[in-house]
């Protein structure tokens, strides 16, 4: 079982409360807010994405880069994991 198994239930609610700011998002697009106001919004969603991601790259490397119970191979394996992902999440 994976870590993000285990946090289910916190890793859930921070995506709902995602979720909660990309619909004030919208609805502030919608109603034709300020640009400041819709900047504010934009970032906090990006900072709530961003949170969500710190959050499982740190459980990842404690589980399959940093945990003593793992082979060497394993280890290589969940680091290659998190260099590509982080590749992509930083385009």
């Amino acid at each position: 079982m994976g870590h993000t198994a285990h946090n289910k239930t916190r890793l859930l609610n921070r995506v709902k409360r995602i979720r909660g700011q990309v619909e004030g998002l919208e609805r502030g697009l919608e109603e034709g807010r300020d640009c400041g106001e819709v900047l504010q919004l934009i970032a906090a969603v990006r900072g709530a994405v961003n949170g969500l991601m710190a959050e499982v790259i740190e459980e990842h490397l404690r589980e399959h880069v940093a945990s003593p119970d793992l082979a060497n191979e394993e280890r290589a394996r969940g680091a290659d994991d998190i260099a590509g992902i982080l590749r992509t999440y930083l385009k």
